[in-house]
């Protein structure tokens, strides 16, 4: 019984076993039936040649319009692809004898159609672009007659092919076809002008190398081409690409954008470069309340903003005109509007894009400058921005208002006169939101009132122009096509952000648990620090009162110094004055008997003594350039030296200075340049120190750099903020000796010098850079320098100048076309001088100008002279100042209180080596009517003397 049960139980347990196995066999085999049946992933083998449509990048990544197509595709599809490398040429041959089974980016035909399965759809558009280089042909801008007889690379029995000869019957013009197989055929073609223009897709290797686009002959849908005997990869691609469309509407779009959308190299055509040509420079009217658009480091100058970025660009961004600007800038955009429909201004820096108002104000908008993505900042907990709002704007924010309008027509604007405002009008519910750039909006997220939203229509921003200024419009659309695209978008998120400064309540705000412990263990400090100073002051009182004593004997001892320190200034004055006088009076005989034989040489054949002379001339120079390096240094250190405000006219003063050099240079084979480029020549400034810091510059430039070098000199006019002013850059360079870096750091030292007169063979006291800085200093400018031994130095002198009405340079023109030295023939003058050599030399100098010469010894003498003689027996009076008896001061207003007005009147000018402005002052007001210091410049003397003839005549 036992046994029978034990192998009942055994054979139980075997056909247990056998049936889990059974079940799990078939479990099994059914998974791997189910596996089966699944569909693998098919491979689909692409055609790849290179262009925009599929290439491989730089880094070895696969790129394209074609590339990112098909990937997007396989989403629906399961492919999985292999890329079969050929070029245009073969791509066609593989295709049909099945070594590939698709390609892409063909062009549909009924020949082809035959061959090959094409898709429902087209994978996208391709348009067909006539390139040229520009600035070697003149376009114009309603026809293209320019382009008659040219020769045209196109790729021959094509459709681009077909595409030209429509378009050239359709303008009336005739070309030469000249076939092109690829890219790389059209660059040779180029290079050895076998064609002039061409016929490619828009692609941006072209512009890379200035090649720009002329126009676009045409347009044609693209398609994937399939093998003929793959329909199966045609109904898989038809069905993926109908996915794709209603799932992702734009995506094709949005992909041509991204590949096509291209800036190019752009230059005006001659209806434009006239237009520039008549009307100079392009003026841009502004607001001057965003510091993001236009503002001015005031240590540096240096103007700041996207207007200051905008003009930099453009203005060398088209190949073969340099634009020039002009702005001006506006309170109130009401104002400016009207100022652009008066023609006082050409353009406005910027208004938002809103079409309805710039056709019911009267302007046109360029293309999109930049756009600016914008952040609703509410306290609402729900925010559709489809629904209607009340929006607190700043008023002034007037191209904002414009977008908000446009974009926004639901919403309603609500003026406020701040940010601040706006803040405060959300929180009183007073309007429901406002609006920020996203940087700007950052700094409410962490603020409970608030919260940020982003809205979906970013704000475009654009110029406007006055309607029917189609020429103008052109050119600023160009400056913009040229731009790279997020250039201005990205420059404004830096000034953006960098205006939005921190304020001291946002700080406490942010940080109030540290700014609370922080104040609390400063207060205590004090406190403390408060009782020891008690503490100490007790102590201190007492010690004051024995310190008064001493203080007492302290102060009478620094008014002794203080004595002692104004007789020691006062002395140094006299001696300086003593020193220019006793010194300008021999320099006036040497220079004066030197020009006196200068003239008598003239036309004899003693070219050993001319030459001998001429050195006597330029030692007598540098002579009297020393003293008045010395004299002038002193007066800059008293604070003494003034500003002579006077007319001026920039061109006038730069070719005064190169003539002046130009005889130096020559003798040293020294090529001398200047340029000029300003908008604002007439002006007012001190002429005579703006000169005499050239003199200096250009001197050291001539004298330092050695034959056969060049020194060149440029005078650019930059934009200025403050009205009536403008700002000069004067830029001297030289292929000179150069200086080391340690000497730059001590350039503008008083009496230093990189190498000595001896190492040098060069002469000077090392006191004109150190002047020069002062003046550039006194005239409120700035002075940069660099400089490389061996290779030669540059100084960049930045002076503002303060613009010259037009009643001064008429009047300045109608004086020296009046002035003639005919006028001096065979006048009558007194001259009073009591050094026996400086007398001769003046009579000499004035008889040979033709004039009679009387000479007095000393003011008395004068005098007594004018009172003898008839009213009328002289014209003039040179009036030395230093003489015996009676100074010319004295004699002077001696003269001016006779009673015979006649003589009372007769001009009087001092002739002196009186030199200072303190003496040209005192001899005005002494009653003479000019000063001319000593030595004589003879050219200088005769056209006083002529002007004040004629104006004693008038």
């Amino acid at each position: 019984m036992n046994k029978s049960r034990k192998t009942s139980a055994v054979l139980f347990a075997c056909i247990f076993v056998i049936l889990g196995m059974w079940m799990m066999l078939s479990v099994y085999c059914q998974a791997a039936e189910t596996n089966k049946d699944e569909k693998q992933p098919q491979t689909i083998r692409v055609g790849s040649f290179e262009d925009t449509f599929n290439y491989v990048g730089k880094n070895g990544v696969r790129q394209g319009y074609g590339y990112e197509l098909m990937q997007a595709l396989a989403g629906y599809t399961g492919w999985k692809f292999e890329y079969v490398k050929c070029d245009w040429s073969n791509c066609f041959d593989k295709l049909e004898n099945g070594e590939i089974d698709i390609m892409g980016d063909i062009s549909y035909t009924d020949e082809r159609a035959q061959k090959m399965l094409f898709p429902e759809e087209p994978m996208g558009e391709e348009k067909y672009i006539l390139y040229a280089d520009l600035s070697n042909l003149d376009i114009g801008t309603y026809d293209f007659k320019f382009m008659d007889g040219k020769r045209v690379g196109v790729l021959m029995d094509t459709e681009p092919e077909i595409m030209l000869t429509e378009w050239e019957n359709k303008n009336g013009i005739h070309t030469e076809h000249v076939n092109v197989n690829n890219d790389d055929d059209v660059e040779k073609k180029l290079a050895n002008h076998e064609i002039d223009c061409f016929v490619s897709l828009e692609e941006s290797l072209w512009s890379e190398q200035g090649i720009s686009s002329v126009t676009t002959i045409g347009k044609s849908g693209i398609y994937f081409a399939i093998n003929k005997e793959r329909s199966d990869i045609k109904t898989e691609l038809d069905y993926a690409m109908r996915q794709l469309e209603q799932d992702s509407p734009f995506f094709k779009a949005d992909l041509y954008k991204k590949y096509f959308t291209l800036a190019y190299n752009q230059s005006l055509t001659g209806e434009e470069k006239l237009w520039l040509e008549e009307h100079g420079s392009i003026r841009i009217g502004f607001l001057n309340n965003d510091p993001a658009i236009f503002s001015m480091d005031e240590e540096t100058g240096k103007l700041n903003g996207m207007l200051a970025e905008y003009i930099s660009y453009a203005k060398d961004c088209l190949g073969n005109q340099r634009l020039k600007f002009g702005i001006q800038e506006y309170d109130d955009y009401n104002e400016m509007l009207r100022a652009l429909q008066d023609h006082e201004i050409d353009m406005i820096f910027y208004v938002g894009r809103n079409p309805d108002l710039a056709e019911k104000k009267g302007y046109t908008l360029t293309n999109t400058a930049w756009t600016y993505s914008l952040m609703a900042v509410t306290d609402e907990k729900y925010f559709n921005e489809n629904e209607a709002y009340s929006v607190a704007v700043v008023k002034e924010h007037e191209a904002l208002k414009q977008h908000i309008a446009f974009s926004y027509p639901n919403w309603k604007l609500i003026d406020c006169d701040s940010l601040a405002d706006a803040t405060d009008m959300v929180l009183h519910q007073k309007a429901d939101c406002f609006l920020m750039g996203t940087s700007q909006a950052l700094k409410y997220d962490n603020n409970r009132d608030f919260k940020s939203i982003p809205l979906t229509k970013t704000m475009e921003a654009c110029f406007a122009v006055r309607g029917g200024e189609g020429t103008l419009l052109s050119i600023l659309n160009k400056t913009l096509k040229t731009m790279p695209s997020d250039m201005l978008t990205s420059t404004l998120a830096i000034y953006d952000s960098t205006a939005d400064k921190v304020t001291f309540y946002d700080f406490v705000k942010d940080n109030m648990l540290a700014f609370f412990a922080t104040a609390g263990f400063f207060g205590l400090s004090i406190i403390a620090i408060i009782l020891v100073f008690l503490r100490k002051a007790r102590k201190a009182e007492a010690a004051a009162k024995l310190a008064a004593n001493d203080t007492q004997k302290l102060n009478d001892k620094l008014e002794i110094a203080l004595k002692k320190a104004e007789d020691a200034s006062l002395a140094k004055t006299r001696f300086l004055n003593n020193m220019s006088h006793d010194i300008r009076t021999p320099m006036n005989v040497i220079l004066g008997y030197a020009q006196l034989m200068e003239d008598e040489l003239k036309g004899k054949d003693m070219p050993e003594t001319s030459e001998h002379l001429e050195k006597l001339k330029q030692s007598g120079n540098l002579l009297l350039s020393i003293i008045n390096n010395v004299l002038d240094m002193a007066k800059i250190e008293s604070g003494k030296m003034e500003i002579n405000e006077n007319y001026g006219r920039l061109g006038a003063i730069r070719q005064s200075l190169f003539e002046i050099f130009e005889d130096e240079a020559k003798k040293k084979n020294l090529a001398l340049h200047y340029t000029i480029n300003v908008e604002h020549e007439h002006i007012l400034t001190d002429t005579t120190k703006v000169k005499e810091i050239f003199v200096n510059i250009l001197g050291n430039a001539i004298k330092y750099t050695p034959p056969g070098g060049s020194v060149i000199m440029s005078v650019e006019e930059l934009p200025c903020n403050e009205p009536g002013y403008i700002i000069v850059r004067n830029r001297v360079s030289d292929t000179g000796i150069g200086m080391s870096e340690d000497f730059l750091t001590e350039i503008f030292e008083a009496f230093t010098r990189e190498q000595n007169t001896t190492k040098s063979k060069i002469a000077g006291t090392g006191l004109g850079m150190s002047i020069v800085k002062k003046y550039v200093d006194l005239l409120g400018g700035t002075i940069e320098v660099e400089s490389e031994l061996g290779k030669g130095s540059t100084f960049t002198v930045t002076l503002k100048h303060k613009i010259a009405d037009e009643s001064y340079y008429v009047k300045k023109h109608l004086e020296e076309s009046g002035i003639s030295r005919e006028i001096l023939k065979d006048r009558s003058i007194l001259l009073a001088e009591d050094n026996d050599l400086n007398a001769e030399i003046a009579a000499v100098i004035l008889e040979r100008a033709g004039l009679k010469v009387e000479r007095v010894e000393d003011g008395l003498q004068c005098i007594s002279r004018i009172t003898e003689m008839p009213a009328g027996t002289y014209d003039i009076i040179l009036m030395d100042i230093q003489m015996p008896k009676m100074d010319g001061y004295k004699a002077t207003q001696t003269i001016r209180n006779l009673s015979d007005q006649e003589k009372a009147c007769i001009p009087i000018i001092a002739m002196t080596a009186n030199a200072f402005e303190e003496d040209k002052r005192a001899a005005i007001a002494a009653g003479m009517n000019g000063h001319i210091a000593k030595p004589i410049q003879v050219d200088k003397l005769l056209s006083i003397l002529a002007e004040m003839i004629r104006q004693q005549e008038n």
